[in-house]
């Protein structure tokens, strides 16, 4: 029977700093009728993104429109077609889209052209809201159009144990990087970017300064910085740059929260003094480079060449925990909830 309502996560009030377990509730709202050009979606995985940190903020837009408290959140979804209006797409389609944080969705048909619509033969379902979805293409446009990375670069990746730095560590070695460093939360985070993604060495940042591990690291400088984080590792990272090197600048994750530390903007005499290029991104921009991508992507997956790492979350319930756990530094790889279980049984390229 076609559902009439669905569960959704919404924003009850903006954070008063870190965001808090009561900032969100789960509620039951209504799901529009099916028209002529539509889609419903039962979702299977959503994706808990860093970037939803500043959506909860109300002083400045970041990517895209910000949350309003009263209503629900949204964000990547992946999910399976149960009932269709549109006769170029068939039941049991599985579909990426933006209407996550519930349960299920009425879309747009047109919504889930091109990037939309996926092949969960050639990957495991969680892999496309991962490595091969939104988070391995910012890594992917990160380190080709906007850093340039060539063959025999030193690459140094920020927050490389979470969904883009692991993915950037692994895509720098198979584009040709001669040596991979970064940094991450904890021991137990810096052994896996060496045991699991590759990364030639890593420092933990709460327990040394960056920029001494820089010295340490990579001792005759870097080339390529891919910037998740700004602040201190954006300062470190400047010094550590060699003549004409190059930063994507993908997240400042360390200027959302009340804890923000003092912006010493006099570190950017660095990019003067060695010619530094500084570039951020926002990757929606660069859609012409996602056919190449998906191509490569799975083809190193197929081959072994990079690993996919997710932490699944369980249950809509817990989706606003999924979020607070990201923000603190508790996932490894890519942060999904699992909604519900595939009705065809497709969880892995195999399946």
């Amino acid at each position: 029977m076609t559902p009439r309502s669905t569960r959704v996560v919404c924003l009850v009030r903006r954070p008063e700093g870190e965001p808090l377990p009561g900032d969100f509730a789960v509620e039951e709202r209504p799901l529009p009728p099916l028209r002529e050009g539509q889609l419903l979606v039962r979702n299977l995985y959503m994706s808990v993104d860093p970037s939803m940190r500043g959506r909860l903020e109300s002083t400045e837009k970041h990517y895209t429109h910000n949350f309003t408290p009263g209503s629900p959140l949204d964000g990547r979804a992946l999910g399976v077609v149960e009932e269709s209006r549109c006769v170029s797409v068939r039941s049991g389609t599985y579909v990426r889209h933006q209407l996550g944080w519930r349960e299920w969705a009425v879309l747009d048909a047109a919504d889930t052209d091109g990037a939309g619509r996926i092949d969960p033969g050639l990957a495991p379902l969680p892999t496309w809201l991962g490595l091969l979805g939104q988070t391995g293409f910012t890594a992917y446009v990160g380190l080709t159009r906007i850093a340039a990375l060539r063959p025999g670069d030193t690459v140094f990746v920020s927050a490389a144990a979470g969904a883009v730095g692991s993915a950037a560590g692994q895509f720098a070695r198979m584009l040709g990087a001669d040596r991979v460093v970064g940094t991450a939360g904890g021991p137990d985070k810096c052994a896996l970017l060496v045991k699991e993604f590759g990364y030639d060495a890593a420092a933990d940042y709460r327990a040394e300064p960056v920029r001494e591990a820089l010295a340490r690291l990579a001792p005759e400088g870097v080339d390529v910085y891919f910037d998740n984080v700004g602040g201190e590792q954006l300062a470190a990272a400047l010094h550590a740059l060699r003549t004409d090197g190059r930063v994507a600048l993908c997240g400042m994750m360390s200027q959302f929260g009340g804890d923000r530390g003092p912006a010493d903007i006099n570190h950017l005499i660095q990019a003067v003094l060695k010619r530094l290029t500084l570039r951020g991104f926002i990757v929606r921009d660069h859609e012409d480079l996602r056919p190449e991508f998906e191509d490569r992507v799975s083809g190193w997956l197929r081959s072994g060449g990079v690993v996919a790492r997710e932490t699944v979350v369980d249950g809509l319930d817990n989706a606003a925990q999924a979020l607070l756990s990201l923000l603190s530094g508790g996932n490894t790889g890519k942060m999904l909830v699992r909604l519900a279980p595939d009705p065809y049984g497709r969880t892995s390229a195999a399946g």
